[in-house]
């Protein structure tokens, strides 16, 4: 009876999913007009990834990164676009060294997130030492 107690309290352990970091999820920007979707980045799962899961003009869904420098990226279309990046945690809800990509500009700025006590997630993109902060939240 013990072994039988035992085995189904390891298979319970193995099968129980890891909880998420706060800072994933689907989150609609600053500006209402787009949800990022935030999550484990597919070539290194200890890094944050998100891309442009939603639009809020339909006839966005099909416009392209038409700003990007890069002219092999400038056919990739918005929705489905990745724009953030390679973020490293720094504690519970709180990620550095990551990059923003802004597709109204085509730039990428060094940018960190963390997420506030309101659940609200703090964007930060910066330039050498000066940061602009949005305020995105659940979407």
């Amino acid at each position: 009876m013990r072994a039988l107690i035992l085995a189904a309290g390891l298979s319970l352990a193995a099968t129980t999913a890891i909880a998420a970091d706060p800072a994933e999820g689907e989150w609609l920007t600053q500006a209402g007009t787009a949800k990022v979707k935030i999550g484990p980045c597919a070539a290194n799962a200890a890094k944050l990834c998100g891309a442009i899961s939603w639009l809020k003009n339909p006839a966005d869904a099909k416009a392209t990164d038409t700003n990007n420098p890069d002219p092999k990226l400038k056919t990739r279309t918005i929705l489905g676009l990745p724009m953030i990046r390679d973020f490293k945690p720094s504690g519970p809800g709180k990620w550095t060294g990551g990059k923003i990509y802004d597709p109204n500009s085509g730039k990428t700025y060094d940018s960190k997130l963390s997420v506030n006590a309101n659940g609200t997630l703090k964007v930060e993109g910066c330039i050498l030492m000066v940061c602009q902060a949005q305020t995105w939240r659940r979407g």
